[in-house]
């Protein structure tokens, strides 16, 4: 790889890192290529796109990237093999890892960086996987503020319907009167 290709790959990394607030690191070593297309599929199904990349450049690519979003503490994860998982859904590469382990040994989580915050090692994947997406909280902030307007609309319902229950039933008794 010339010069100017590292270059050209570093830049390219440092764009996908500051246009994701969350991706995942993660070892793929071991797996058959059959096993990687088919966890590659994975998460292209997911929104997550897959990438292998060489830590020297990933590692360049986020010191060159904005410090403020503190990527100093997941750069010791770059060691060994590594594909970085990018999203735009917080939680999405946790559960497509778990989903797929369930008939293979890996990938093994090394580190997430979740706008922010950094999870270090697969011990994290449980936590990571019940994190709850933005689309998660907004659902559950509906749902929240539909409640109790369900219910008042519930109890007019009755009301009414007990009103005029009483009303026919006066009306039929005032009939039965006359």
């Amino acid at each position: 790889m010339t010069r100017a290709q590292k270059a050209e790959s570093i830049e390219q990394l440092k764009q996908q890192f500051e246009n994701h607030s969350f991706f995942y690191v993660a070892d793929s070593s071991d797996l058959t290529v059959e096993q990687v297309n088919k966890f590659r599929g994975l998460c292209y199904d997911k929104g997550i796109k897959m990438q292998v990349v060489k830590n020297t450049l990933a590692i360049k690519a986020l010191e060159q990237a904005d410090q403020e979003k503190g990527y100093a503490a997941i750069l010791e994860a770059f060691k060994g093999t590594s594909a970085v998982l990018f999203t735009s859904v917080s939680n999405a590469p946790a559960k497509v890892i778990k989903e797929f382990r369930k008939e293979h040994p890996k990938p093994i989580l090394k580190a997430a960086y979740i706008d922010t915050a950094v999870f270090m090692g697969d011990d994290q994947l449980d936590a990571l996987s019940s994190l709850k997406s933005k689309e998660e909280l907004i659902g559950e902030v509906i749902t929240l503020l539909q409640s109790p307007m369900a219910n008042l609309l519930s109890a007019l319902q009755s009301g009414g319907n007990t009103i005029s229950g009483v009303l026919k039933a006066l009306e039929n008794r005032g009939g039965d009167e006359s």
